[in-house]
């Protein structure tokens, strides 16, 4: 559904982003990760036309956004970090404009109307002048101008920034529903809410893009952990097929913890079975083998500091 092929924009001399290229899919729900100044935000403008690349390109549904950015724009939705509102409009003023910026007029644009405003749950809100509201709702008079028109993808930029967590955990239930005829690009800070929400992540470091994965491949990577009498194991279980690092400690007296780093998707089953083996043929004690559970927040983390999402932490 959307292809970004080596995005390159820079701001002077500052490379804001660098070689950025990901896809995708219909009815994903995407999280766009990465500390303040990694390129999220100029990644999202790109996406949605409000900055032309210096290099690269978008494609949506097989548009080029560079020849056709008003065809693309009338099939996506933004919610920015910072919503320009006018804050002396009602709720129903403001939605009606951004109704008509959208090109929607007679019955679709009513029709679209009460469907955004049902959806977001603002009906006994509309009257209300928008400086009125409580953070929690101008964040939904947000999400529902940016779902104005049915639009095939909605681009959020943290949608639950200082809310409470009730109201978070509104906004998680919006996401969701609108992630049901909808694919969702969801840029935030809080890993909750990609684990809560999310299928795949996208982490942005420096400009680059460090890390495109899904979450179930990010947990099932994890080291193998085992735990066993045999002293001075590295080398043999370096030398195993499948096999790329190892690093061992002694726990207590007569117990050994080794790490051992997996080469590429290989087969979770094989591998411990291999390791095993090892262990027993060697004549010593196997007491515990088991895949070291990965978090999005240790990935986040270790990139963050500069790691390759596979490599080993020295805090591990």
């Amino acid at each position: 559904m959307l292809q970004a092929r080596a995005l390159t924009r820079c701001y002077g001399e500052f490379k804001a982003v660098d070689n950025v290229s990901f896809s995708v899919e219909t009815g994903e729900i995407v999280g766009l990760l990465g500390p303040n100044g990694a390129g999220k935000t100029t990644v999202m403008k790109i996406l949605t036309g409000y900055l032309e690349p210096d290099a690269g390109s978008v494609t949506f549904d097989g548009m080029d956004l560079s020849s056709r950015r008003l065809d693309v724009q009338s099939r996506l939705g933004y919610l920015p970090e910072n919503l320009p509102v006018y804050g002396e409009l009602s709720v129903v003023d403001y939605l009606d404009y951004a109704a008509d910026l959208k090109g929607l007029a007679g019955r679709a644009k009513r029709d679209e109307l009460l469907r955004a405003v049902a959806a977001t749950d603002l009906a006994g809100r509309l009257s209300d002048p928008i400086n009125t509201l409580s953070r929690g709702l101008r964040q939904r008079v947000g999400v529902a101008q940016a779902i104005l028109g049915s639009p095939s993808l909605v681009i959020l930029d943290e949608p639950t920034n200082g809310l409470d967590p009730e109201q978070t955990r509104h906004m998680r239930a919006l996401i969701a529903d609108i992630a049901r005829d909808a694919t969702v690009i969801l840029s935030t800070h809080i890993m909750q809410e990609v684990d809560a929400l999310c299928s795949r992540a996208l982490i942005m470091r420096a400009g680059s893009l460090a890390l495109d994965a899904s979450l179930h491949e990010l947990q099932a990577s994890g080291r193998l952990l085992l735990h066993t009498d045999w002293q001075g194991a590295e080398a043999a279980l370096s030398a195993l097929a499948g096999v790329s690092a190892v690093r061992g400690r002694q726990l207590q007296e007569g117990v050994f913890e080794y790490a051992l780093q997996s080469e590429g998707a290989r087969d979770s089953r094989a591998l411990q079975a291999g390791v095993a083996k090892a262990v027993v043929d060697s004549g010593n004690n196997l007491y515990s083998l088991q895949r070291e559970k990965r978090d999005l927040e240790t990935v986040f983390r270790q990139i963050n500091e500069g790691a390759a999402p596979g490599e080993f932490s020295d805090a591990a």
